[in-house]
């Protein structure tokens, strides 16, 4: 939404960041470790600590500027900065709130508002756009044209196309949609009921994630309720700056899922999850949503935190293969759950887990981030791959669909061809006889 959007919804502009957030920094330091860009680049301005100076200048009224800009969107938002801190400064909060005072406050060109507005608001949103879109990037992977295009290099002087076309996910029919208004029972007893939410591009780029994500939890005597209503969470959104629409997503999934019917809601999707974990903050001005956003939150869960809090089924067969983990941003630092999917690796007899050197650094996905800024997207891709192959790893598990892209990217651009899953699809595998 533009500016007059948010103004007639809100009845005021967006405030940016909260002074009293903005104070509890203490200028020590301890976060620059700790962030991607600022180890790449060694520029103070590109750090927590220097983007959280900017942001007070701003609050105390200094104009804002294209180099303002430039280093706040150079920001992951992977919120590693928060593990690191030891004053609690909730950058996550602080960084969302300032790209919506950007967003609020910009003058785009007309194809940075069409691409935006078709991508975000028109796309994502959208169960006929998806699928429309995922049939025919199906269509180009399965028919050989993408094979073709990449061996040709005929992308090659267009340097943007051939980067999108690089980290561009694999469509998988049949597309997950099919199967959301669907109840699955559960195996055996029934000991919980659970609703899934399925994502948005998950449904066409990881569909079989989600299937592996139902049979586990039915392994695991779920009832698992994938509900008819439900749609994007908004956190692409949020992270764009466009928090009102983000907040109008919400409140629909909000709507879609009663959450007295349920002991828990459950996402695969660790960057959506840490979203639908804060609706109770996104929504906290909003009389009629605020306390069923906290209640919505309240029951929501990653799907590697439900597994590793119940009684686990542990009926495996035995995998003989070593893994190592690569922390999603949004499960490690902004959920604080690090030790939930290594629990569950060292649950499957037979499997070998090493971890990997910094495995909770960001890989650069961070949403759209390796789209938007591709180039120190793979900078930092291939630091991470260089951690990943001391493992000598042949399987690496993550717990987000981006996090899943970008190192499949990183296996073939930096790595060894090593096999990239989410954490759920192995514990899939070790529930499935043999062949």
């Amino acid at each position: 939404m533009d500016a007059s959007s948010i103004l007639e919804t809100t009845g005021s502009p967006p405030r940016g960041p909260a002074q009293s957030d903005l104070d509890k920094c203490v200028h020590c330091g301890l976060c620059l470790n700790a962030c991607p860009t600022y180890r790449d680049l060694g520029v103070e301005m590109d750090s927590p600590r220097g983007r959280i100076y900017q942001m007070n200048q701003v609050a105390n009224g200094a104009a804002i500027t294209d180099s303002y800009r430039k280093h706040l969107g150079l920001c992951l938002a992977c919120r590693g900065c928060e593990t690191a801190c030891p004053s609690g400064v909730p950058y996550g909060r602080m960084i969302e709130a300032a790209r919506e005072q950007l967003e609020a406050s910009s003058r785009p060109s007309f194809w940075q508002r069409a691409s935006k507005k078709l991508f975000l608001e028109k796309l994502i949103p959208s169960r006929s756009g998806l699928q429309i879109a995922g049939a025919a990037l199906y269509a180009y992977q399965i028919t050989g044209l993408q094979r073709l295009v990449r061996a040709t290099g005929i992308l090659k002087p267009f340097e943007r196309l051939e980067q999108l076309d690089a980290l561009s996910p694999e469509a998988q029919i049949p597309f997950f949609f099919r199967k959301i208004g669907r109840t699955f029972p559960a195996n055996g007893e029934k000991r919980y009921r659970v609703a899934f939410l399925a994502g948005c591009i998950a449904n066409v780029a990881f569909a079989r994630l989600n299937e592996a994500t139902i049979r586990v939890l039915q392994k695991n005597g779920c009832e698992v309720v994938v509900p008819p209503g439900q749609g994007c969470c908004g956190a692409l959104h949020l992270h764009s700056g466009m928090a009102e629409y983000a907040r109008g997503l919400a409140r629909k999934n909000i709507d879609a899922i009663p959450t007295d019917d349920f002991d828990a809601i459950l996402t695969n999707a660790a960057g959506c999850g840490s979203t639908l974990k804060e609706y109770g903050e996104l929504l906290a001005r909003d009389a009629s949503y605020e306390k069923k956003a906290r209640e919505f939150s309240n029951k929501m869960k990653d799907v590697t935190e439900f597994l590793a809090e119940i009684d686990l089924n542990r009926d495996m067969r035995p995998l003989n293969v070593t893994v190592t983990y690569q922390d999603s941003c949004h499960l490690a630092h902004g959920q604080k759950i690090k030790q939930a999917p290594r629990k569950l690796l060292n649950s499957i007899p037979g499997l070998r887990y090493r971890e990997m050197p910094m495995a909770d650094l960001c890989c650069g996905s961070a949403g759209i981030y390796n789209l938007a800024h591709t180039d120190m997207a793979m900078r930092i891709l291939e630091a991470k791959m260089a951690n990943v192959n001391l493992t000598e790893a042949e399987i690496i598990a993550t717990a987000n669909p981006g996090c899943l892209l970008q190192l499949v990217a990183g296996t073939r651009l930096f790595g060894h061809n090593q096999r990239v899953v989410h954490v759920v699809e192995i514990l899939d595998e070790a529930y499935t006889p043999a062949n």
